[in-house]
């Protein structure tokens, strides 16, 4: 559980940041993906949203939007939200505080957004408080660990009927890792959640 859904003690060393958006009135959660735009893999994921008409956040790696701007190009065509999920998909507690937010900062040359999911979800104090000026920092609720090769499809839709409640932020991957798991799992999650009675929205910046 402490991957899947992250308990409330270990989202206390985030301080500001957004792990769940409930809402009182409307059951709903938060569709996002990570590491795109990727070819093939991302476009299919954009038709598989079309055809059950949601909407979802993705967000991208910088040199990827760089290296595939027509991909990313369809994710703001097709009135999907974007964030930024750093230039070279960097694991801050690898990195001094200065070093991730110039490789953020670049990242943000291609991709217009307020909106930041930091990489393995890791972070350092100070990057937080730092990147916290500029950004909303979107964690998650849900992670499927759709990019693992010790998941199954099924097991990735079992983990999101286990944890997805109202306001979760659910987390796949639009990347090659996951394709295999994401191409089953993810036409399931989706029809499951609506069955629940859940509305999907996007992640407003």
């Amino acid at each position: 559980m402490f991957i899947e859904q992250p308990p409330c003690l270990y989202r206390t060393f985030f301080p500001g940041a957004i792990w769940r958006l409930p809402d009182n009135d409307e059951k709903c959660v938060y569709l996002t993906f990570d590491d795109g735009p990727i070819p093939h893999i991302t476009p299919w994921v954009l038709n598989t949203l079309d055809t059950y008409n949601i909407k979802a956040t993705f967000f991208c790696v910088g040199d990827n939007v760089r290296k595939y701007p027509d991909i990313y190009q369809m994710l703001i065509d097709r009135a999907h939200r974007v964030g930024n999920h750093t230039f070279n998909h960097l694991q801050g507690m690898g990195f001094s505080t200065s070093h991730y937010l110039s490789n953020v900062e670049k990242a943000s040359r291609y991709i217009d957004s307020a909106l930041f999911r930091p990489p393995h979800g890791h972070l350092r104090p100070g990057q937080v408080l730092a990147l916290r000026k500029n950004y909303t920092i979107i964690m998650w609720d849900v992670v499927t660990r759709d990019y693992s090769p010790r998941m199954t499809p099924e097991k990735v839709f079992n983990t999101v009927k286990k944890y997805t409640r109202n306001g979760s932020i659910i987390i796949f991957h639009d990347s090659f890792k996951a394709e295999r798991n994401l191409k089953e799992a993810l036409p399931q999650s989706i029809e499951w959640i609506l069955s629940k009675g859940y509305k999907f929205r996007v992640i407003e910046s």
